[in-house]
């Protein structure tokens, strides 16, 4: 039973997944409509719609660096004490 309260092994990987989807999706969206709006509107084409696009990369780099450093940082924590208590039961055979 107490399996069941437990997080499948598979959802932590699909958060992650999905959060960094995210980073690359909505910033490059958001950026190539807001660009192509701007460059009709002030007819400056392709000025905005390359400098947002630019910016937008830079943006999703930064989110994603963050995304994968929690993560890792999240998987060390959580090996660590497994490796402590694998060590306590060899020292104690």
């Amino acid at each position: 039973m107490a399996e069941e309260n437990e997080k499948a092994w598979w959802q932590p990987a699909l958060a992650v997944f999905g959060e960094i989807t995210g980073w690359i999706v909505a910033p490059v969206v958001i950026s190539l409509y807001g660009g192509r709006w701007l460059d009709q509107r002030f007819d400056t084409a392709p000025w905005f719609f390359l400098g947002l696009t630019a910016l937008a990369v830079i943006i999703t780099m930064v989110g994603v660096v963050r995304v994968g450093s929690r993560y890792m940082k999240e998987v060390e924590k959580d090996s660590q004490p497994q490796n402590n208590n694998d060590r306590n039961n060899q020292s104690h055979r």
